[in-house]
């Protein structure tokens, strides 16, 4: 598996994701240019990740520009040929802005940037993105955001639950999602979601500065790894 890391003007965290996923995990990493047309090569067995920043400044609201980037027709096409996308932090409000997830990323409930580790329970541990998570903790990842909570109609939500496309929910160091450990307000203290194919994966937390015990933990890894672990995936709960 090869990893296409798109860099988008604004972005800030598109050579932390290249370092973590070539020198630290020791994958090979493909870059590519917001305004390009073709992928430089990456088939259905890549994958390809949005990171973080604030692409186009933010103008209008945080991904409303990218989701127009050129790069993104053939993003939707490797999408819909089975490719895997990840979007962390700004990735992930991209992906909502394009359709890619559903929902929307609102403005912190407190109003103000918040940047900090936080405690996160994987709740669908049986996904491609969380299958080497480890079941018997949360994992500790970063976020860096003032556009992070997450919200979507009451209707959606169900339909999430009931297929699992909840993967990643705030939590304190128990893994219990109380108010207090809700950084942003995010409905149902969601962090990460997937599409309802499971091949499309948005959270706001930086799992790139997850990756070496220097930085404070090495959570971050447990999330590329997954891509690559053989663990029985069961895509019941998606069809049901």
């Amino acid at each position: 598996m090869r990893f296409g890391v798109v860099t988008f003007p604004g972005s800030n965290c598109d050579d932390d994701v290249a370092y973590a996923l070539e020198r630290v995990l020791g994958f090979e990493v493909v870059r590519l240019w917001h305004d390009e047309t073709e992928l430089s090569g990456l088939g259905p067995e890549d994958c390809i990740v949005l990171p973080g920043g604030f692409s186009y400044g933010d103008y209008l609201r945080a991904g409303a520009i990218a989701r127009f980037a050129r790069i993104m027709g053939p993003i939707r096409n490797f999408v819909k040929a089975g490719g895997t996308l990840i979007g962390i932090c700004n990735g992930f409000q991209i992906l909502c802005e394009a359709g890619l997830l559903p929902g929307a990323l609102l403005p912190n409930h407190h109003q103000r940037f918040i940047c900090k580790p936080v405690y996160l329970r994987v709740s669908n541990p049986d996904t491609p993105f969380t299958r080497a998570a480890p079941l018997d903790r949360p994992l500790v990842i970063p976020i860096a955001h003032a556009e992070g909570r997450y919200y979507c109609p009451p209707d959606v939500l169900n339909t999430m639950r009931a297929r699992g496309q909840i993967l990643l929910q705030y939590c304190d160091e128990d893994s219990q999602c109380t108010p207090q450990a809700n950084p942003n307000g995010s409905v149902e203290h969601i962090a990460g979601i997937a599409n309802a194919s499971f091949n499309v994966f948005g959270l706001m937390p930086h799992p790139e500065r997850a990756c070496e015990a220097l930085l404070g933990s090495t959570d971050g890894i447990y999330l590329f790894q997954s891509l690559v672990t053989q663990r029985t995936y069961s895509t019941s709960q998606a069809n049901q």
